[in-house]
């Protein structure tokens, strides 16, 4: 899908990954730059329309997809990471990640298909993670949630290819953002994962994969367990 001339919604669009999406997009030659936010008041990118959007409420999605009734692309950035684990953390904790990375993000999907479809079929991106596919040791919370947006990233796609419309999903692994200041890890620079997702709409990709530690994992996805985990030797009964 070419983004020049496009009109683009984008979720959590006032810093971080989405302010990224935003600010690119603009340079791409987006006609329009729609930034939700749940904060509007710290919306600093100079060109794009500013929408309080809380994407965990469905009212709230509603209202914006009735005032970006011409998107053309939506980018399904928003999401929390409470680095919180199953067994033992709050479960309201686990519950506001799946609220927020999967209900969140199919709440966005259902207001905006039927625009997408309305205005030629168009393009969603979902942002996704290398933790779609691997639990990790700082929150397995966030790992569920994401692994459930990844599905669903799947199941819309299927849903949605009768209208036209191309959904993305972008796997990264860490970045460079305020979610993850705290982890001492390699981290790839935000605009470089926000540069490849835009390429991905604009070479009508379905998925993207924006690290080489994504692509290795994605390769061994079909391996056994003990070597995706590898921590779980220790456990393994001596043969």
């Amino acid at each position: 899908m070419d983004i020049k001339g496009s009109i683009a919604f984008v979720t959590g669009a006032n810093r971080g990954m989405g302010r990224h999406f935003a600010r690119q997009l603009l340079e791409r030659g987006a006609a329009k730059v729609y930034a939700g936010s749940r904060n509007i008041e710290s919306m600093d990118l100079p060109g794009v329309v500013p929408v309080r959007l809380d994407i965990t409420d469905p009212a709230s999605v509603a209202a914006a997809a009735a005032l970006a009734a011409d998107t053309t692309i939506l980018v399904n950035n928003a999401g929390i990471a409470t680095f919180e684990n199953l067994v033992h953390a709050p479960e309201e904790a686990i519950r506001r990640e799946m609220e927020t990375n999967f209900f969140g993000t199919l709440n966005m999907v259902r207001a905006f298909a039927p625009v997408l479809g309305a205005n030629g079929g168009g393009a969603i991106l979902n942002m996704l993670s290398i933790l779609s596919w691997r639990a990790a040791g700082i929150g397995h919370a966030y790992s569920a949630a994401k692994a459930a947006s990844w599905s669903l990233t799947n199941g819309a796609r299927l849903e949605l290819a009768a209208q036209g419309t191309q959904v993305v999903g972008l796997h990264v692994s860490g970045v460079d953002t305020d979610m993850l200041k705290d982890i001492p890890a390699e981290k790839s620079d935000p605009a470089d994962i926000a540069r490849a997702g835009l390429d991905g709409i604009q070479s009508g990709a379905l998925e993207v994969l924006a690290d080489q530690d994504t692509v290795d994992l994605k390769a061994v996805l079909n391996a056994d367990p003990a070597t995706v985990y590898p921590e779980l030797a220790a456990m393994r009964p001596a043969a």
